[in-house]
Parts: C-alpha cells; sequence; structure tokens
C-alpha cells in the first residue's frame, strides 16, 4: 500500500502550475491516490479533502483555479510563489 504525503501532493500541484502534468493526469492522480486510502498520519484530512477536490476539478461545476492551487500548498505547509521572467 501506498502512502500519501503532504510534500507528494505539494509535488503534483506544483507539476499541474508548472504545465508539467495536465489537469485530467492530476485529477486521475487524485482519483488513484484517493482510493489508496493510507496518508500520512499529520496532514490526513487535509490530503484527504484536498485529493477528494482534485478528484472533481475536470468537472466544469468544480473546476480548478490558481486561488485553489494556492489554498490546498498553504493547507500543506507549503507557500506559493510566484516568478516572472523574461522569453
Amino acid at each position: 500500500m501506498h502512502l500519501v504525503t503532504s510534500k507528494e501532493v505539494a509535488q503534483k500541484l506544483s507539476d499541474y502550475l508548472h504545465h508539467k502534468i495536465e489537469l485530467n493526469e492530476l485529477v486521475d492522480w487524485a482519483e488513484n491516490m484517493i482510493q489508496e486510502n493510507d496518508f500520512e498520519k499529520e496532514n490526513f484530512n487535509n490530503i484527504r479533502d484536498i485529493l477528494a477536490k482534485l478528484g472533481f476539478a475536470d468537472v466544469r461545476a468544480f473546476g480548478l483555479n490558481w486561488e485553489d492551487c494556492e489554498r490546498f500548498l498553504n493547507q500543506l505547509g507549503y507557500k506559493l510563489k510566484l516568478e516572472v521572467v523574461e522569453n
């Protein structure tokens, strides 16, 4: 059984925000992880709730925006920083 950690969830959110994975990949991953049902104890409720919300992110009524990602990362103990660079 796989232990889902805050760090892993934060990394997936970061990958999505950096366009390393598409929304459907993030949703699929979240759906698979929620089925694992073995989450890091320190952040059990946050991880479970975030994965559940990410699992519905591809449904138009729910979606996923920048503020959602920022809030999720904050709940996991991470801070989102934005950097703008010239092409």
